[in-house]
């Protein structure tokens, strides 16, 4: 089977590794990127539009779709599923339609389905001036949580504990979504509906991830896992655990709260990644994204609890249903991390052989390359990669993992000893 996969705009090589992994399943993998670099993919099966309008990437996708006679189109981006959507779309091939990507990109879009579909959500309100963000902080009670309708990666999320604290973050989120669009590269000429910042009320409780499928009325929880970060303001160092110590009930929660909400967002056959904050005993939805998560999250739903969502995109995306089972967990322990570091321009990225060749290692993936810019919020959130670490307890892979952490080295061409100083380079 042929497979087309999509990048408005190339976002470093972050997914090459998953377009390699989904050729292991027997397909040919083809990308078509809006802009990107040259040698990003073998040249008989990449083609660079020289443009992200969606418009000039459709065209192309009809140039080669008849050529090709692609099976499916697929995404592992989030600020692609929207143009795989309406390539899909004109092309004649499996996927969600164009409403419900939107309503999975946008959350205030999406806030306002979950709300019309009864699933439980913080208190929110779309908030276009700092005066209407104080008001429903203080409505709400602080903390409170401010985000782009628009986002990803953590951009531009603040936790905001009072007044003066909104004052300062309601200024830096506002200057920061005015460039958002060129960090997260979404197709130009969609209407994404409104790009702007939410203000909700703060979930005191764990948070848990989740990969799952909606495959018509059923929806699958195929992989739930625990963020064990020590959560600061920034939310932007997420550390994982799994297996999830949740229970059977409340795992039955989840699915019933999952379910509502894939549904009322439009998602009837497509991948999700699901993140899920418990608030006085009961989950409420923080997001569904229609792609799969990052942060090795594919890795640790095989390990953890025999899902695929890399193979379970491949399959939706030809049409037919994923194999996968509603959770199940393997009993296998791991604790995974996303790599950060400071602010800068890529030199080199040392890993010493200690820990790349440790067994005890099930995810390594460095990918920062020379030239990259790492930045740091509030201007950012670049990452260096990922590393999982696997033992027979949550403590020995903990452990295992934040030692092996420290060891690995990030050396810059290009220090930043402030954000106007990175911004020179970028």
């Amino acid at each position: 089977m042929k497979l087309l996969a999509i990048e408005p705009q190339q976002y470093m090589h972050y997914y090459q590794a998953r377009y390699q992994r989904a050729e292991t399943y027997g397909h040919v993998v083809y990308v078509l990127n809006g802009t990107g670099t040259e040698d990003f993919w073998p040249a008989e099966r990449y083609r660079l539009v020289g443009s992200k309008q969606i418009d000039d990437i459709i065209a192309e996708a009809k140039r080669w779709h008849a050529e090709e006679h692609f099976d499916g189109v697929i995404t592992f981006a989030e600020f692609a599923v929207t143009a795989v959507a309406a390539v899909a779309e004109a092309l004649g091939l499996p996927g969600i339609d164009v409403r419900a990507a939107i309503q999975s990109r946008n959350k205030y879009l999406m806030r306002q389905a979950y709300e019309r579909g009864g699933a439980p959500i913080p208190s929110y309100r779309y908030v276009a001036e700092l005066r209407d963000a104080l008001s429903a902080a203080e409505e709400f009670g602080y903390p409170v949580i401010l985000k782009p309708t628009l986002g990803a990666g953590s951009y531009y999320v603040f936790k905001v504990h009072s007044p003066a604290e909104m004052a300062e973050r309601f200024g830096q989120a506002q200057d920061g979504i005015a460039h958002l669009g060129d960090l997260l590269a979404d197709a130009d000429g969609m209407d994404l509906g409104p790009n702007g910042l939410l203000v909700e009320s703060f979930l005191d409780g764990k948070e848990y991830l989740i990969e799952g499928v909606a495959w018509d009325d059923e929806v699958y929880l195929g992989s739930v896992v625990d963020r064990i970060t020590a959560e600061g303001d920034n939310f932007d160092d997420d550390v994982h655990h799994a297996p999830t110590t949740l229970g059977e009930d409340d795992l039955a929660k989840v699915h019933r709260a999952v379910t509502l909400a894939a549904h009322a967002q439009g998602l009837r056959r497509s991948v999700m990644h699901a993140e899920v904050r418990f608030h006085n005993g009961e989950p409420h939805l923080l997001e569904i994204a229609a792609r799969v998560g990052g942060g090795g999250l594919e890795d640790i739903a095989k390990l953890t609890a025999d899902h695929d969502p890399i193979e379970a995109t491949v399959d939706i995306g030809l049409g037919r249903k994923p194999r996968v089972r509603h959770f199940q967990p393997t009993g296998t322990h791991i604790t995974a991390m996303c790599l950060i570091s400071a602010a800068g321009i890529v030199e080199q990225v040392v890993v010493p052989d200690e820990v790349a060749n440790s067994d005890k290692v099930f995810l390594l993936k460095i990918t920062a390359k020379p030239g990259d810019k790492i930045k740091r919020p509030p201007e950012g959130n670049t990452i260096i990669g990922f590393l999982g670490t696997k033992g027979s307890s949550f403590e020995e892979a903990f452990d295992t993992m934040n030692d092996f952490a420290s060891k690995i080295q990030v050396n810059f061409a290009t220090p930043a000893t402030s954000p106007s100083e990175l911004l020179e380079h970028a």
